[in-house]
């Protein structure tokens, strides 16, 4: 009989009872946080004082910021990711976004010893062997898999190796379905939006991160796309190693460039005047950039990278935009491809009958809960689906009485439009991160028209009508911020 390993044992009983912990801790900080919302929102609701009322409440925002916070990093895993997507200045409070976007890329690292072990086992041979050099601290570390600078045998350019967390995806798929509990509460409590088919998309999409040889497809797919149809790439994407590239390993070329978020610290760096123009017009080219590269990849191509959160994009030289990590990619099937094609006309447009029409179509279904429905579609499209913020808003408020959500119940969205949703949110943050209020859908109007046209939806003379309004708007733009 083989001599008992006690150590062996404790580390199976704690791998077999981790997840019901970490169910446990969600639960318990997640009905914290929500319940503190709750009874401060009654609590508010009797003081008078605007101004008061105003400093309540950014009051409550930091004291849940750091509950925020401090669950989202000691859990890491997935909600590394939550993080990401609430942490945005356009949707979440000021200091949420100020706690939060300190999380990008500050995952735990998985020790060296034990990535060697796996890069060895994934590609056959010794690191020594396969690397002239090979960086054992990481250049960062995201929830599933971390990035090392290194240098291949006989090469003279650096790569990057992205090595995947060791035992990471079992945990990630248990945090996800509480989320989904918590998102079926929500969606049956308190907000009429059918956050259970997002959070259900969501489990798909990131089922797919976990294999690094269709990221390296997408990869390839993306960057071929974008030469073929511009003179120059408007975004930089990673040439892969093909031969080096398994389903936990993928090796690709290394792009040098600033990360978007450590913008503002660089410029300071180099003594320039961060309100200057030079300034302005870099941060116009960035996000010029990254519009028109979405806006081909979702209307021309429906094949797109799905995950433009700031950890994801490096600035380069010339103000060139890299865009990193193609783990999330969604391919939209042709009808909702289109479909979104003719919203983005209905936003671009402020048409709120083709709105109405564009919905239905997508197969998001609507109740109405106000006596102007229409109307407050309208403003719900724009919410969900464009960069632009209302006049005088920095923040959209979806708790708020007074919010679209709350006048139009969403009784079911498509899951595969999430990704979408994400994208345009995801880049309304950077927006304005960058200081920049902006409609993608006024900018994306040339491709969703080209898109319906190919398809016989629009026939000539009407082309012909909107690139006359196209030149308009396009002038308008700018003039006002130089797109």
């Amino acid at each position: 009989m083989p001599p008992f390993d006690l150590k062996e044992f404790q580390d199976k009983l704690s791998a077999h009872f981790r997840p019901w912990q970490r169910s446990f801790q969600f639960w318990v900080r997640a009905a914290d946080i929500y319940t503190g919302y709750k009874v401060f929102q009654l609590r508010a609701s009797f003081e008078k004082d605007v101004n008061k009322q105003e400093a309540m409440w950014e009051r409550q925002h930091e004291y849940a910021a750091e509950k925020i916070y401090n669950m989202c990093s000691d859990l890491g895993g997935f909600f590394l990711k939550v993080a990401q997507i609430i942490g945005k200045p356009d949707l979440a409070p000021a200091p949420w976004v100020k706690r939060l976007v300190t999380l990008c890329d500050q995952a735990p690292a998985t020790p060296y010893d034990a990535i060697r072990l796996l890069l060895e086992k994934e590609l056959g041979q010794n690191v020594n062997e396969l690397f002239d050099r090979f960086e054992a601290a990481p250049l960062g570390s995201a929830s599933i898999a971390q990035v090392h600078r290194a240098r291949l045998k006989g090469d003279k350019k650096d790569v990057v190796v992205k090595v995947q967390h060791p035992g990471v995806q079992d945990l990630m798929m248990t945090d996800l379905r509480n989320l989904q509990a918590f998102a079926l509460y929500l969606q049956i409590a308190d907000i009429k939006f059918d956050f259970f088919s997002v959070t259900k998309e969501m489990e798909k999409q990131i089922g797919y991160e976990f294999d690094f040889m269709r990221e390296a497809d997408a990869m390839e797919r993306i960057k071929q796309f974008l030469h073929k149809n511009n003179k120059k790439p408007p975004v930089l994407v990673p040439r892969v190693k093909r031969n080096m590239v398994t389903r936990r390993v993928l090796v690709m070329e290394y792009i040098d460039g600033i990360p978007i978020l450590k913008l503002g610290d660089e410029i300071a760096k180099r003594g320039i005047n961060p309100e200057g123009k030079m300034v302005a017009e870099a941060k116009q080219n960035i996000l010029k950039s990254l519009t028109l590269a979405y806006g081909q990849m979702i209307l021309k191509s429906g094949f797109f990278h799905a995950d433009p959160h700031p950890g994801n994009i490096l600035i380069c030289k010339d103000s060139e935009v890299a865009l990193l990590d193609y783990g999330q990619v969604k391919d939209l099937p042709n009808n909702l491809r289109l479909g979104y094609a003719n919203l983005v006309l209905a936003i671009a447009d402020k048409d709120p009958i083709r709105a109405s029409e564009s919905y239905r179509e997508l197969g998001i279904d609507t109740l109405s809960m106000c006596e102007d429905g229409q109307k407050e579609l309208f403003r719900l499209a724009e919410n969900m689906f464009d960069t632009r913020l209302p006049p005088g808003v920095t923040m959209l408020q979806p708790f708020d009485e007074g919010a679209s959500i709350k006048k139009i119940a969403v009784q079911a969205f498509p899951e595969e439009l999430f990704s979408v949703l994400r994208t345009v949110h995801l880049l309304r943050g950077l927006s304005v991160g960058l200081g920049i209020n902006y409609s993608s859908a006024e900018q994306w109007r040339p491709i969703a028209e080209e898109a319906l046209y190919i398809a016989g939806r629009l026939e000539g003379k009407d082309l012909k009508t909107r690139r006359r309004r196209r030149g308009q708007v396009r002038r308008l733009l700018t003039r006002v911020v130089g797109l």
